[in-house]
């Protein structure tokens, strides 16, 4: 096999976490020992989550203050149900997105490492799933205020179409044709 050539798909390991290719080619490309790519995979995972608990840490905050304006009052029906479920769901994010610093605070020291990445990796999933309700949420609460429903429903499903398309499609599409070696 070619130093840069995809690793063909191959059974998975014992632990069952990936394809043995793709571990033979981290020890062959990156001569690193699996200990040495989980600690490279929490590393990368904890970067990625610096990101994303920023954004969500704010949108929460923000969405916390609203009830305390004065325009608060004038919400409908639909408006405050709206509200209260983009609240839920960009606090469900804020957990979910957080809860591996306390994964890694209660396993620290456990030699636990692959059920660190492997947890927060689908923490950090769901997460950013709840993240994009919140967002959408937020999108369309604020539309339907500003400009009205029919706009609101637009910008939201657009802003829909857009996250689906940057966090989901994309990245499973380069996946896929394995342009991400």
């Amino acid at each position: 096999m070619s130093k840069h050539a995809d690793p063909p798909v191959t059974p998975t390991s014992e632990a069952g976490d990936r394809p043995l290719a793709d571990q033979e080619w981290d020890r062959d490309e990156r001569d690193e020992t699996p200990t040495e790519r989980l600690d490279r995979n929490w590393a990368d995972l904890l970067q990625e989550l610096r990101v994303v608990q920023t954004g969500v840490q704010l949108l929460t905050g923000f969405l916390l203050t609203l009830p305390f304006q004065q325009r608060f009052a004038e919400l409908d029906t639909f408006e405050r149900r709206l509200y209260l479920v983009t609240v839920a769901a960009a606090v469900i994010a804020t957990g979910l997105l957080i809860a591996p610093v306390m994964l890694h605070r209660l396993l620290f020291r456990r030699h636990a490492r692959l059920v660190m990445v492997t947890g927060a990796h689908w923490l950090a999933m769901v997460g950013t799933g709840f993240l994009a309700v919140a967002i959408i949420g937020v999108v369309l609460l604020t539309f339907d205020m500003v400009a009205g429903r029919t706009a609101a429903i637009v910008a939201a499903s657009v802003a829909a179409v857009l996250l689906l398309v940057l966090w989901a499609v994309g990245p499973a599409l380069i996946r896929v044709r394995g342009l991400g070696q």
